[in-house]
């Protein structure tokens, strides 16, 4: 058996085999960090009709786009002065900055019902739809708000946007009651990984997998997105799937198994998300990237490093033989699967309900400067829809004035507007501003009508507003396609090692607990208290990865606890370290700690498991005996047998 002879050439090498990997993590690592600038960070989907559009427009005006504005606020005592808030803008916003407002456009969209409030929509000169753009853009915000208020001292200024509420939401903090469930989930997870492994020293041994997993991983994918787009999401996926995952493997008995249900787990979930990245959506190659880093990595090294962690921190768990229950602990447990199994299939269900893109502007934040600026705005009977206006790019020598005519009798328009300083090389750009924000059924309704109403004008219809309607159409499209195709990848390599049935239920599984995590996330965001409206997009993506991918490696090693221990270790680690305050980070935490629980269902012992060959060239059914398991078996001596 090929797995046999590796582990068993680490052992007999492994100071060198303990070297290479020591390199690993501390070179890696530097090599990783470096290399982050590789991945794109503009979380945003490319080749729609709407990235092309915002490229066009970034290329020509340089800010704007996909880079949701500025708004501006400002609250008179008594009477208006539109000229006065004009005047403000121009020196506050800065040189390079595009502004529009009342007193540039005479359009009465810009004034709230209260007669005393008006706002105005600001790009800032810096703001590419990358991090270091989105961070101008949030310094902008601050100094725009503090020229504002200095020019405007009998007025009521506030500056809100989509980034600044973002912006203030990271910088709340968690509050006490936080900080103290950080705490408990950080002790929790100690204690569970303790009780396991038995020992403080044992509990490093899945954590230096993982370390090592991670960074070969990384290091792996920022040398792919050398040639090719890669994004910056994997950050997040490629570290806790690696947790979970050696967790599962070490949570196993030692010996021959372990190792082909290693190797069973990481081809499986290689294989899918190989398929994964063969798809030309970014988001999708990325995360197939990512995936086939961590199982390929991981794989190699529970073979070479996990035998030779075993003599250094101690043994792996090795589960105690259980007697067969009694009749009444059989009735009393035969519900768990069914139950469990309902949960997954309603969870999956709900994920149908599933709406991408970014949260809804009132759930990003519940206080700050920013939040004060759009209770502002709604107060004074300005729609919400304000924040992520849409911009049409017309071609040189068409109209921009009619197409603002055509664009503002679509239904769902506030306003549209062609502001006479907004040409370069010909051409101009005319701003929409929605009554809905986009991610909601309205808004999507909104952008869908626009394209039509300008279809055969030539002009792009571009803007914060068009990224979700991309994501949907661009990623989302696929996934008809590339679920099954990944799934038919990991049923392949499974049916050759353990049959067609058991394969077909590890699949199954693996599929429901994608579904089902992405379906939690519905439950607790868009129908919860929290009430987001959407999930940002790339984090089901990102989630169905994670859960699809341990439920494989769950299902490769058979009945027994290392499921459930996995599951409980992911899902405590990943709360300890984002409980929060910001909706994204949140968003993206509990849709992990759903992904590792949901798959904990499946881990009943009543669940049906694939059994796992030994060895690629032996047929099916035959499994031999070696030292590592007859090691493993019940000392019968003991009692005279």
């Amino acid at each position: 058996m090929w797995t046999e002879r590796v582990r068993t050439a680490a052992l007999r090498h492994r100071v060198a085999v303990g070297v290479v990997w020591l390199l690993v993590l501390l070179l890696g690592g530097a090599v990783a960090v470096l290399g982050l600038g590789r991945l794109d960070q503009s979380f945003t989907a490319s080749d729609g009709p709407g990235h092309r559009a915002n490229r066009a427009i970034q290329e020509r005006y340089g800010n704007g786009a996909a880079v949701a504005p500025l708004v501006a606020v400002v609250t008179w005592p008594a009477a208006r002065d539109a000229q006065a808030f004009a005047d403000a803008l121009e020196r506050a916003a800065g040189p390079g900055a595009r502004t529009v407002s009342h007193a540039a456009t005479g359009d009465e969209g810009f004034l709230g019902t209260d007669g005393r409030t008006e706002y105005a929509l600001v790009y800032p000169a810096a703001g590419k739809p990358d991090l270091a753009g989105l961070t101008a853009v949030e310094e902008a915000a601050v100094t725009l708000r503090t020229g504002l208020r200095s020019a405007l001292p009998g007025a009521r200024v506030e500056v809100t946007g989509v980034l600044p509420l973002q912006h203030d939401s990271a910088l709340a903090g968690p509050g006490a009651v936080a900080l103290a469930a950080k705490a408990v989930c950080a002790v929790g997870l100690l204690l569970v990984l303790v009780l396991v492994f038995r020992s403080p020293l044992g509990v490093l041994a899945p954590l230096l997998l993982a370390a090592v997993t991670s960074v070969g991983a990384l290091v792996l994918v920022e040398a792919v997105a050398g040639f090719t787009e890669i994004s910056f999401v994997v950050v997040y996926l490629v570290p806790v799937t690696a947790l979970v995952v050696a967790v599962h493997r070490r949570a196993r008995p030692p010996g021959a198994a372990a190792a082909r249900a290693a190797v069973t787990g990481g081809a499986a979930g290689a294989a899918a998300c190989a398929v994964l990245a063969l798809f030309p959506a970014p988001f999708l190659r990325s995360v197939g990237v990512a995936g086939l880093a961590v199982c390929a990595v991981g794989t190699a090294a529970a073979l070479t490093l996990g035998p030779v962690l075993g003599p250094a921190l101690g043994p792996r768990v090795v589960p105690r033989v259980v007697p067969k229950p009694v009749q009444s602990n059989r009735v009393l447990s035969a519900p768990l699967p069914a139950v469990g199994l309902a949960l997954l299939v309603l969870l999956t269900g709900a994920a149908t309900q599933l709406r991408v893109g970014n949260p809804e502007a009132r759930a990003l934040v519940a206080s700050g400067p920013a939040r004060d600026g759009l209770d502002r705005l709604t107060a004074a009977g300005v729609p919400s829809g304000v924040l992520n206006p849409l911009e049409v790019l017309v071609a040189e020598g068409a109209d921009a004035a009619a197409v603002a005519v055509r664009a503002a009798r679509v239904p769902g328009v506030l306003l549209a507007a062609a502001p006479a300083d907004w040409r370069r090389s010909g051409s101009a750009l005319v701003v929409v501003v929605p009554e809905a924000e986009p991610m909601t059924a309205a808004g999507a309704g909104t952008v869908t009508a626009l394209r039509s109403a300008l279809a055969g004008t030539g002009a792009l219809v571009g803007g914060s507003g068009v990224v979700d309607r991309d994501l949907v159409d661009g990623v989302y499209g696929l996934l008809p396609y590339a679920v099954p195709s990944a799934a038919l990848a990991a049923f392949g390599v499974l049916a050759r090692r353990s049959g067609r049935g058991p394969a077909a239920r590890a699949v199954l599984a693996g599929l429901l607990a994608a579904g089902a995590a992405a379906g939690a996330l519905v439950v607790l965001w868009q129908w919860g208290p929290a009430g987001t409206g959407a999930v940002t997009g790339w984090v089901p993506l990102v989630v169905g990865t994670f859960a699809f991918c341990v439920s494989l490696e769950r299902s490769a090693g058979g009945p027994g606890r290392a499921g459930i221990v996995a599951a409980g270790a992911g899902a405590l680690a990943v709360l300890a370290v984002g409980i929060g305050p910001q909706v994204e980070l949140a968003l993206l935490v509990s849709g992990f700690a759903a992904g590792a629980v949901v798959d904990a269902l499946a881990a009943v012992p009543a669940w049906p498991h694939p059994r796992v060959h030994p060895d690629w060239s032996r047929p099916r059914g035959i499994i031999p005996s070696s030292i590592d398991d007859r090691d493993h078996r019940p000392d019968r001596s003991r009692h005279g047998t």
